[in-house]
Parts: structure tokens; C-alpha cells; sequence
């Protein structure tokens, strides 16, 4: 286990180096003499605890402590000074500092308070947690859909949830891969442990051995101090790799070699650790095809890939869109504190909906909705509010097709309905299949539209 990294902010050099010394066996210790000095360590390493002097030369540290605050809540802070008053030390405790210290230190009590901090820092953290777990009351997380399609994900999310092997979640971008896997994650038996999510394509090749595993101190210019891996982190929980076939394949061995010691070495260290996260991958590659090419490790697509869950594109579940516009504008109507609230979509736009292909999935209609809850004059989203984009894309679909030029959406869905309805002779559960739409809504619309 790598040890907590601290943080000492003083003016006088003198303490801080002997507070280093002293502390050095259990930490990892750092400090700065310059307040903002200070504040760009924090920015550049991740810091657990600050040791944080109440005068600062010309600064207040009080300043200093609510900017750490602001900038970094989960960091604790424990406040020192030589003038100690009970008005400062309101103050402190106040703006969010754990405890508040009289020079001279006693060390003993000091290590006391630090180990306190840390605690208590860590119980937030799985708080936090667990709160982001509970929050609402939907089974999945937010996941919104009764389509077929989706049953089939939810029972693959209720038999991985407490199993420990590796999964991959395929799917388009935008289909919603990461909210299954926390999905997997917050309702099994690691929901009290860290989520830790990395994004593989986000981060320049030469950075990502040391986002997994972390690096020493000394390990290579400007490493002043240990820093932690998602792996570390992620100990007991889950680590999410998004876009796992974005990874370079020379990372790909070093991952892989993790996976199968369950252990790492950071960048400049010695020492393996130890690890017991569960890996979750995500990719909207192929990853199959990507390993026939040379482009991904066949052992690492094997190890990873124990079992794959495939995430439906929008298109393929069209039922499951009125039950997003439905939520996707609750959440806007919140969100953007509306004086008068959404109360839903036109038929007209509700056409066009269930009729779009949504290159962007589900993404792409959360925007789509959020942009048009912005500019909707009324209580009503219209074809006008909905972002040129869409409509224009649907126009030239639309236009594209000779024999449907110049016909209106609800035209176009009415022909389809009558062409689904001849081709199963009535027989409505045929037809909602293959319109994707449910039983009820097709019962809806063969009324609206005089069918049967």
C-alpha cells in the first residue's frame, strides 16, 4: 500500500523541514514556503492532507484554506499557528479545516490528528460513494428502457453484479456503456468501494502506464513525490476502462501482465502491489476484428473478454424514446429551473423522434432535448425548438427516398403502419416488433390513424 501523500505550506522553511523529517516515515511528505507554490503542487499531484500555517508572510492563510477547499473538498486540512485564538479557530473549522493546532507542535498529538484526518477523510469518500449509488430510486442507475433489447442488459447486469469476472461492454458511442458498468458495480457486493473510471483515448500514450500504476518519487523530473495509480485506488472496487481499443498495444502487454499477477510496479518503484479491483472494459470498436488485424493483443482480448454485454444502438430500441424524452426533460426541468416547467413533446416532434436514426444514441437525444428546453417558449417542446441538425437530417432521409418526397413525418409513419399492418395481417405484437414500438403506443397510433 502506498503511503498518504502531505502537504506542508509554511513561510518558515525551518518548520517545515523539520516537520518532513518527522513525518517522513509514514507519508509521503512534501512542502512549499509560497502559498501559491503551494497551490500549483496541488494542482499538479494529488495531495490526501495539507499542513496548513494560519500566517503566511503577507497571505492569510485562511484564504489559502478556502481556496483548497473550493479547489479540492476531499483533501483534508489541518490549520497551525503561533497565535492561536478561539476566533481564528472558528473561523478555520468554518471554512472547512479538520482541526486547528498551536505552535510549537507537540508531535504526538500532531500524529494523532493526521491519522483522525485521514480517517475521517476516507469514510467521506466511501460516503460520497455510496450516496452517487443510492441516489433515486431507479434499480439501474438511470438507466431508462423496457425494450427487449434492454431486458436483456438488465439480466446480464443482475448475474455480473457479484461475480468477479472480467466483463466488456461493446456498443456504438453514446449508447450508454459506463452507466452499466456502474450499474454492474454499485448494485454488487463492491458497491461501498471506488468506482474508477479511466478513458484510454483521452490520455497521451505516454501517460497512461503512469494514470494505471502510478510512479515514485524521484522517478523522473518534476516526480517530487509518490503518486497513485486508478489501480491503487480502484483496491477492492472496480476500475472502468472506457475505450479500451484506443490503447496503444505496447500498453496492452504491460496491462495485461497486471491483470494476470493481479499486481503492478510504479513507474521508478521496486516493489510490486498488489491489487483487487475488478476490470470492466468499454469499447465501440471491434475488438475481435481489431485482434484478426494485429491491432489488439489476442491474450489481453481473451483475459478481458470472460463475458461481453452489447449495448443496443437507439434505433434498434425505438420504443424505449418516449420513456427517455420523458426523463431526459424531468431532468432538464431541474436542471435549468425553469419557470414553467416541460411538460412534454408534440406529436409532430414525437414523429420525428421515433422516426430519426441517431448517429449519437442516446447522447444525441439527451442534447437534442436539452438544447430545445432551452429555447421552448412554452410548456411544450415544438419541431422548431429541436436543433437544425436533426431536422435537416431527417428532411434529406426523407428526401432521399422517391417515392416519399415531400410528404410530412406523419404521413411517412402513417404508410409505415399500414405497410407493417398488411404485412402481418393485423397481428399487433408482429407489428410493434418490427416497428420497435410497444403494443400500446401501436394501439395509439392504428386509432389516431383509423387502421383497423
Amino acid at each position: 500500500m502506498i503511503n498518504p501523500n502531505i502537504l506542508i505550506i509554511d513561510d518558515e522553511a525551518g518548520i517545515c523541514v523539520s516537520l518532513a523529517l518527522a513525518l517522513q516515515a509514514d507519508y509521503n511528505v512534501a512542502w512549499e514556503t509560497d502559498p501559491r507554490e503551494g497551490m500549483r503542487r496541488l494542482q499538479a499531484e494529488s495531495f490526501d492532507l495539507v499542513l496548513l500555517d494560519l500566517m503566511l508572510g503577507g497571505q492569510d492563510g485562511l484564504g489559502v484554506l478556502k481556496r483548497i477547499k473550493e479547489e479540492y473538498p476531499q483533501t483534508a486540512v489541518i490549520m497551525m499557528t503561533a497565535y492561536g485564538s478561539i476566533r481564528s479557530s472558528v473561523e478555520a473549522m468554518k471554512h472547512g479545516a479538520f482541526t486547528y493546532l498551536s505552535k510549537p507542535l507537540d508531535m504526538e498529538e500532531l500524529q494523532i490528528h493526521i491519522k483522525q484526518a485521514l480517517e475521517f477523510r476516507a469514510l467521506n469518500e466511501k460516503v460520497t460513494l455510496l450516496s452517487d449509488a443510492l441516489r433515486g430510486s431507479d434499480p439501474y442507475g438511470g438507466i431508462v428502457g423496457d425494450s427487449p433489447a434492454m431486458q436483456q442488459v438488465y439480466g446480464m447486469i443482475e448475474k455480473l453484479k457479484d461475480v468477479d469476472a472480467s466483463v466488456t461492454i461493446s456498443g456504438e458511442s453514446g449508447t450508454g456503456k459506463e452507466m452499466v458498468a456502474k450499474a454492474i458495480h454499485f448494485m454488487g457486493n463492491r458497491a461501498n468501494e471506488r468506482f474508477v473510471a479511466v478513458n484510454c483515448a483521452a490520455i497521451p500514450e505516454g501517460l497512461l502506464e503512469e494514470e494505471f500504476f502510478g510512479h515514485k518519487r524521484g522517478a523522473f523530473t518534476g516526480a517530487v513525490s509518490d503518486k497513485r495509480g486508478k489501480f491503487d485506488i480502484a483496491d477492492k472496487g472496480t476500475v472502468f476502462l472506457d475505450e479500451i481499443g484506443d490503447m496503444p498495444l505496447g500498453m496492452q502487454g504491460k496491462l495485461l501482465r497486471a491483470l494476470q499477477e493481479r499486481a503492478f510496479c510504479p513507474i521508478g518503484g521496486h516493489d510490486m502491489h498488489r491489487f483487487d479491483a475488478r476490470v470492466i472494459v468499454a469499447t465501440n470498436r471491434d475488438l475481435k476484428d481489431m485482434m484478426l488485424k494485429g491491432m489488439f493483443r489476442q491474450d489481453l482480448y481473451y483475459r478481458i473478454n470472460v463475458i461481453e454485454i452489447k449495448m443496443p444502438p437507439l434505433r434498434e430500441r425505438r420504443q424505449d424514446i418516449p420513456l427517455l424524452c420523458e426523463r431526459f426533460i424531468q431532468l432538464n426541468n431541474v436542471r435549468q429551473k425553469r419557470q414553467k416547467p416541460i411538460l412534454g413533446v408534440t406529436k409532430e416532434v414525437e414523429a420525428m423522434l421515433l422516426a430519426y436514426d441517431y448517429p449519437g444514441n442516446v447522447r444525441e437525444l439527451a442534447n437534442a432535448l436539452e438544447y430545445a428546453g432551452i429555447v421552448a417558449m412554452d410548456e411544450w417542446i415544438h419541431l422548431e425548438d429541436l436543433p437544425a441538425r436533426m431536422t435537416e437530417r431527417l428532411r434529406a432521409d426523407v428526401l432521399a427516398q422517391d417515392p416519399l418526397t415531400g410528404k410530412t413525418i406523419q404521413q411517412l409513419e402513417r404508410e409505415a403502419i399500414l405497410a407493417a399492418y398488411k404485412r402481418h395481417n393485423g397481428k399487433r405484437k408482429d407489428i410493434a416488433a418490427e416497428l420497435g414500438i410497444s403494443e400500446r403506443n401501436l394501439w395509439n397510433k392504428l386509432k389516431e390513424y383509423g387502421v383497423g
